[in-house]
């Protein structure tokens, strides 16, 4: 119910987003036009001689992209032969408009303008938006979401001048071999087919635009393309009104206000030989009109196309077409012969005039509740933008991912878990699969092969060599057509491979990003493991379907159409949400596409005054990333711009994100406790020495008297450079850990700096003080429960369970660096700079793994591990830390502690209280939890909220002395924004409270 309403919610406002308003500047539409007092289009008709009423019977071919002899001969047949309507073909959107203009200046009577935009508008036009073709559609179980499709391509249209789009096809596709209508389907199942041609209709009319039935009766069981040929439907009358005819119907009762009727042969309908049934009358007046009770516009299909032109001159073909009961003659090959041949057939008897007559009247009446004769032009400001909004870009998302249909699910594997076990390939055949592979990577971590559409035996081989070691394995077909010719692009030595690599005892998942039919070539679906449907390889279908096996999207979507005996229509699963981190945007949360403009403003604000050269920001709320954006470069003068998968030196956010959580998954084990002392981990501090005694609760909330910082790296200096002994331009047995670029230090020296902590007083007074100090402690503690070093230990036991890929220690070992920014100039240590290396001395000193500093990551892994602190230690299906552990480290440790004001948990930071200068601002709740780093980063998590917040940037280039990301309180006013945006009816301290 939950689901159901934050679906509804979101639709909803999509629709108030989008502009669109069904009572306001367009009225809904239905078939009743033609029956309703209309007193201007009445005046029209009243006014107008046979030649202006003929002409409105035509709608004429259009083009933007032929140039300016196309335009001229339109407006030739616009002002002498008065022509009704205009249906646009190729060109561009603001050609398209000027043009239109232009036309509807010169024209008596204004044009009908139509279109035959199935999937939008980019059906026809360049620049402009394609939603999912009718058969993706026919997957998707919301129908909720084809009517906002329906409004939004509406809106479209009215803002570009158009006012009937020739959509939906309700053809139902039984003919898998179907050259014309397949795709364009909602698919083989009546019910299905009618219900979403329905939801599109009422979408489209409800919003002012007329939609329009085709191909009346029924075009889906055929193997011949109309446009090429006579097709031949020989069922019989009772299969046709059961099957075919059946949406239509359905359409018609629900107030369908125009259909186009199809250029075929049915014998149960009329045996006439080679006789169209849009040319029959007994097919238009008969059935459509008088026995269904049809009352709106009836269009015929394209007169131009062989169905017809084949058989009858042109002119002739008009006549016959609206002889037999059409109101609408498209496409006409000649309008001057044709409107000839009315007029004479009316001087001769063969068609009388109120005929004419009542197709003209409807026609009219038709412009008229359309609001055409208020509004015939188009504003051309803006027209890129206005037909290109985040709304729409929002809904085709959720169409594509409602879409995605999951065929085949042995043992629940889709969504993938239990990462620890799984050695992931990914194999992409046919297509690179860019986008796929890098959503993929958001959830776990893979090596990717690819090989062409029809891979050879040396493609096989190669492939299956790479792959030795993989138990789990995905197949992504890409690089697919939507035609039945060769197989819709699925070639039987893909499928050959598919079939080699399941034979090997791998688990298979083979994402297929095409047309279902070709799933036909499958020689042993049975094989698989799991099958994955995305019906187009695009990028909203390709993200949709790595979300859907990331466990971030259920799949809901069923298979529209059968294959075979292989699977048939309706066949689906429902998959689970596994909770990982779904990349959203404001809009999945009833928010505008600008909700966060004013976090935008302050990023921006920040680079213009030089308090950082760029930066990562990600919010989620609810599991979900709600803003996830970069600004700026990696340095001031490169001009390389931030990416989302670049890494950023965290600082001290290193003392959560991996050594804090290391120490709770040693005590999950039960090898560590908060209440022990040092001396239970470090035996050898010597008797007497205070160390000894420190409480790892106090010195993990900074409350043990240890000293903020030592300034380790100045033993190891010397006027004019470094230490000689200590360091080497070269790495040897000595000399084993990297520093910076040509600088390795002595592997001992670690032990040299814990030897420095011990001989260094703690303080007198054990009140709070921030210090990196007990981190050193921690680092070896890690090591020597575990006997991993902390960077492996994390990996082992945190980054890789959360199947995650940027986060990590030493990024110069696992990336390239154009993907890692640099930090600081290092004048006073290294002399160069830092890059790929961590900024902190002391860390860069114990190779780059320390305690307090030396993690690298990207703002989303970082989401990520917040987010599963937040989910009490639970992500992605799986159980990394005990909630009570996560409770007992998270909460302040000493707030009852009369002796001092510490607001720190164990390793994380709090908000301060009572609310006041700290690390965020003062609209988070005392449940929140997280910490900053002085390369300018922050991480932060409030799961009384389910918020995160994570700010990277590097404010330390080109060196450290730049202060202004504090001084400006960047990410404490960004904080305050997200706050505002998310929770604007709570006031800005109402929960900040212990």
């Amino acid at each position: 119910m939950k689901t159901r309403f934050a679906l509804l919610s979101a639709l909803l406002f999509f629709l108030a987003v989008s502009g669109i308003r069904a009572q306001g500047h367009y009225a809904r539409l239905d078939a009743g036009f033609a029956e309703k007092p209309a007193p201007y289009a009445d005046s029209l008709f009243a006014a107008m001689d046979l030649d202006r009423r003929i002409g409105q019977l035509f709608m004429v071919a259009a083009y933007s992209n032929k140039g300016q002899a196309h335009e001229a001969e339109l407006l030739t047949l616009v002002r002498e032969h008065h022509i009704g309507g205009l249906i646009f073909f190729q060109g561009g959107p603001l050609r398209q408009a000027h043009m239109t203009n232009r036309l509807q200046a010169a024209a008596e009577t204004p044009l009908m303008v139509g279109i035959d935009g199935e999937w939008g508008l980019a059906m026809r036009l360049d620049s402009t938006m394609m939603f999912p073709h009718q058969m993706t559609l026919g997957a998707v179980h919301n129908d909720s979401l084809i009517y906002a499709m329906g409004a939004e391509i509406a809106r479209q249209c009215r803002r570009l001048g158009i006012h009937v789009n020739f959509a939906p096809v309700a053809d139902v596709n039984n003919n898998p071999r179907n050259p014309v209508i397949n795709y364009r389907s909602f698919g083989e199942d009546r019910e299905n087919v009618a219900r979403k041609s329905i939801a599109y209709m009422r979408g489209m009319q409800d919003y002012g635009v007329l939609a329009n039935a085709k191909h009346f009766p029924g075009h889906g069981d055929t193997d011949t393309d109309s446009h090429l040929a006579l097709p031949l439907i020989r069922h019989d009358r009772s299969r046709l009104d059961s099957l075919e005819m059946y949406p239509f119907r359905e359409m018609i009762r629900e107030g369908l206000g125009s259909v186009m009727v199809a250029h075929l042969s049915v014998p149960a309908l009329d045996s006439t030989p080679k006789l169209a049934t849009t040319l029959s009358s007994k097919v238009v007046n008969g059935l459509l009109k008088t026995e269904v009770g049809f009352k709106g516009l009836v269009f015929t299909d394209a007169l131009n196309m062989k169905g017809v032109a084949d058989y009858y001159a042109p002119g002739e073909v008009d006549l016959m077409a609206l002889k037999a009961g059409n109101d609408v003659l498209l496409f006409p090959e000649d309008v001057p012969k044709a409107a000839a041949v009315i007029k004479k057939a009316l001087e001769d008897g063969r068609i009388s005039e109120a005929e004419v007559n009542a197709s003209v009247l409807k026609i009219l009446r038709a412009k008229e509740a359309l609001g055409l004769i208020r509004t015939p032009y188009v504003d051309p400001r803006r027209l890129n933008e206005d037909l290109n909004t985040p709304a729409a870009l929002h809904l085709k998302r959720k169409l594509s991912e409602a879409a995605i249909t999951v065929v085949r699910n042995e043992k629940a594997l889709i969504p993938l878990k239990q990462l620890v076990k799984r050695d992931i390939g990914v194999v992409t055949v046919g297509s690179q699969g860019v986008t796929f592979k890098n959503r993929l990577a958001d959830y776990f971590r893979f090596t990717a092969q690819a090989c062409p559409a029809a891979p050879s035996p040396a493609d096989g081989l190669r492939i299956r060599e790479a792959l030795e070691g993989k138990n789990t394995v995905i197949v992504y077909l890409g690089g697919t057509h939507q035609k039945p010719r060769s197989n819709f692009g699925f070639t039987a030595q893909a499928s050959a491979l598919i079939d080699a690599l399941a034979e090997e005892g791998r688990e298979i998942i083979l994402v297929h990003m095409g047309n279902p039919y070709a799933l036909k070539v499958l020689s042993n679906p049975d094989g698989l493991a799991g099958l994955v449907v995305g019906y187009r390889d695009d990028t909203f279908m390709a993200r949709a379907a790595a979300d859907v096996l990331g466990g971030a999207l259920p799949a809901s979507g069923r298979l529209p159409v059968a294959v075979g005996d292989k699977f048939k229509a309706g066949a689906g699963f429902t998959t689970a949400d596994a909770g990982r981190l779904y990349r959203g945007d404001p809009l999945d949360f009833g928010l505008a596409p600008d909700a966060f403009a004013a976090v935008d403003s302050i990023a921006v604000e920040g680079i213009r005054r030089r308090a950082y050269p760029g930066c990562q920001i990600l919010v989620a709320k609810d599991g979900k990333v709600v803003y996830d954006k970069n600004f700026g470069f990696h340095t001031y003068e490169d001009g390389t711009p931030v990416a989302s998968s670049d890494v950023y030196d965290l600082a001290s956010v290193t003392k959560i994100a991996a050594s804090t959580i290391s120490l709770m998954k040693l005590q999950d084990k039960g090898l560590f406790s908060l209440d022990d002392r040092l001396e239970d981990y470090f035996p050898e501090i010597p008797d007497g020495n205070p160390y000894r005694t420190v409480e790892l609760r106090r010195m993990m909330a900074h409350q043990a008297g240890l000293v903020p910082w030592i300034p380790f790296y100045k033993n190891t200096v010397r006027k004019g450079g470094l230490r000689t002994g200590v360091y080497s331009t070269a790495q040897d047995e000595y000399h084993a850990r990297q520093v910076a670029f040509g600088m390795y230090i002595r592997t001992d020296v670690s032990d040299s700096i814990m030897t420095r902590i011990l001989e260094t007083p703690l303080r007198k007074n054990k009140s709070y003080k921030y210090s990196d100090m007990g981190y050193y402690f921690v680092r070896e503690i890690v090591h020597r429960l575990s006997g991993k070093r902390l960077d492996r230990f994390a990996e082992e036991e945190i980054y890789r369970p959360l199947g995650l890929n940027n986060i990590g220690y030493l990024p110069r070992d696992r990336f390239s660096l154009d993907r890692i920014v640099p930090t600081e100039y290092d004048s006073y240590f290294r002399g160069q700079l830092v890059h790929g290396f961590v900024h902190d001395p002391g860390a860069a000193m114990q190779g780059g793994v320390g305690g307090h500093a030396g993690l690298f990551s990207n703002a989303y892994d970082l989401a990520v591990v917040m987010q599963m602190l937040v989910n009490g230690g639970t992500y992605g299906g799986e159980q990394i830390l005990k909630r009570e552990t996560v409770e007992e480290y998270v909460r302040c440790q000493f707030c009852t502690d009369e002796r001092d004001e510490n607001r720190r948990g164990a390793g994380f930071d709090k908000p301060v209280i009572p609310p006041g200068p700290g690390p965020t601002c003062k609209c988070v709740t005392f449940d929140s939890f997280g910490h900053s780093g002085f390369t300018g980063t922050i991480a932060w998590a409030d799961p009384a909220e389910n918020i995160v917040y994570i700010f990277l940037s590097n404010r330390v280039y080109p060196t450290a002395e730049n202060n202004r990301l504090a001084k400006m309180d960047i990410r404490t006013r960004i904080q305050e924004e997200i706050y505002k945006v998310l929770r604007p009816e709570e006031t800005a301290d109402a929960k900040m409270r212990p």
